[in-house]
């Protein structure tokens, strides 16, 4: 098993204030969580002001989102050497609503991913399948082409340091979560396609994780820690998670 990471993936929510609040206490709460490590993805405008309160602190900062290109005329996009300059150490890449909502597909994605690894950010790679797939009995057969091209791209190799994030997609801001063997069997099903060993990456199960399922679900063999949402946004709800994954 990888050492346990849990991210805080906070959307297109936050103010200034409350980013200053959720990483104080964060950071407060941080000092119990040696065995674990953590990071939060802020909206872009809040990413200078939350490096800027995390400096020498092991709490990790991370993007939701990079473009494709390093420079140049794409008005609207950030690039990973700009993420790189403000401290960014993570990116999260192909997020389920990315994908659904804005067109992201899997041959984009992988391009994301490869400009991540280019510039020195860790990617988090997410992946996940529709509810309808779900019940049509596809999931492996759309997490594996998510995952296929990628490897295609990149190479096997790009995925040493990297983190994998499963998002079953109809359990992101339900209030539904796969069960544990759920998850499992998807998260052996990752690790058996990208190949046990020195490259193995970082898996991460996300989809409603909150303090009172985290420990179930990171007790699988597989599951080395969590992509949180909601419950990121609240510092005595992230800290538990954090908790029950220090605790594996």
């Amino acid at each position: 098993m990888s050492r346990s990471l849990v991210v805080g993936n906070w959307k297109m929510h936050a103010s200034r204030a409350q980013v200053t609040d959720l990483l104080s206490a964060l950071l407060a709460g941080m000092p119990r969580l040696d065995g674990v490590d953590v990071a939060v993805c802020p909206p872009y405008p809040y990413l200078q002001q939350a490096a800027g309160l995390l400096t020498g602190s092991r709490l990790g900062l991370g993007a939701q989102n990079l473009a494709v290109e390093a420079s140049g005329a794409h008005t609207g996009e950030v690039s990973g050497p700009m993420l790189v300059d403000v401290g960014c150490r993570y990116v999260l890449v192909g997020h389920s609503e990315r994908r659904s909502l804005y067109g992201e597909h899997n041959a984009l994605v992988a391009q994301k991913f490869r400009a991540a690894r280019q510039h020195g950010l860790v990617p988090i790679l997410c992946v996940g399948e529709q509810l309808a797939e779900r019940e049509a009995g596809t999931t492996e057969r759309v997490i594996g082409a998510q995952l296929d091209a990628v490897l295609d791209l990149c190479g096997g190799d790009s995925l040493a340091g990297a983190v994998i994030a499963y998002e079953p997609v109809w359990a992101i801001g339900t209030g539904q979560v796969a069960t544990p063997p759920q998850a499992q069997a998807v998260h052996r099903f990752i690790r058996e396609r990208v190949g046990r060993g020195a490259a193995t990456p970082t898996l991460l199960y996300g989809g409603s994780v909150k303090p009172d399922n985290a420990a179930g679900l990171f007790a699988q063999a597989d599951v080395d820690g969590g992509l949180v949402g909601g419950a990121s946004l609240v510092a005595d709800q992230f800290l538990s998670i954090c908790k029950a994954a220090f605790s594996q």
